[in-house]
């Protein structure tokens, strides 16, 4: 298992991913785009990813996965030593990715590309030709979509590294 301040660490990283996902569709939404998509959604994972898979293992071990006492309780799914503030946070920032998701798929109207020099969106067995601008935003909004997943990982890897490095029940 990881050391409390090796967890303390992840959750950290995280949270810088959290904060990098989240300025980087801010960004997108406003037509700005400050860093390549493979570099944005790299980045965002290798952050995310370590910090995600510890904070899963981690509490796994640690609490032996009980089941929650009762379903729709937040107390029932949050650590006892966890203030409720802290979950709520942790909920609506998670929920906000969550939105951005589902507002971004709502604006896909096909797979962006280029087919001889023209700007295409491809929907099932149709091909649309459109703008560069059009396509550009479409391009943004699989972007989004990406960084708010990993987004919302980040956030439950913030929480659960967090979660489990200051109880000390043991």
């Amino acid at each position: 298992m990881i050391s409390n301040r090796g967890l303390l660490g992840l959750s950290l990283l995280c949270g810088v991913a959290v904060l990098w996902s989240a300025g980087l569709i801010v960004a997108l939404t406003l037509g700005a785009r400050p860093v390549h998509s493979a570099v944005a959604v790299g980045v965002a994972a290798l952050l995310t990813v370590p910090g995600f898979a510890a904070g899963i293992l981690n509490n796994r071990r640690g609490y032996r996965t009980r089941a929650p006492r009762r379903l729709w309780s937040l107390a029932s799914w949050v650590p006892p030593h966890v203030p409720h503030w802290a979950a709520v946070v942790a909920a609506v920032v998670f929920f906000g990715f969550w939105l951005t998701i589902v507002l971004a798929f709502a604006a896909l109207d096909g797979s962006p590309s280029i087919e001889d020099g023209r700007y295409v969106l491809q929907d099932h067995d149709r091909v649309v030709e459109v703008s560069r601008a059009t396509y550009e935003r479409q391009l943004d909004h699989e972007q989004q979509v990406s960084l708010a997943v990993l987004g919302a990982f980040a956030v439950g890897g913030c929480f659960l590294c967090a979660a489990r490095a200051t109880d000390h029940e043991e």
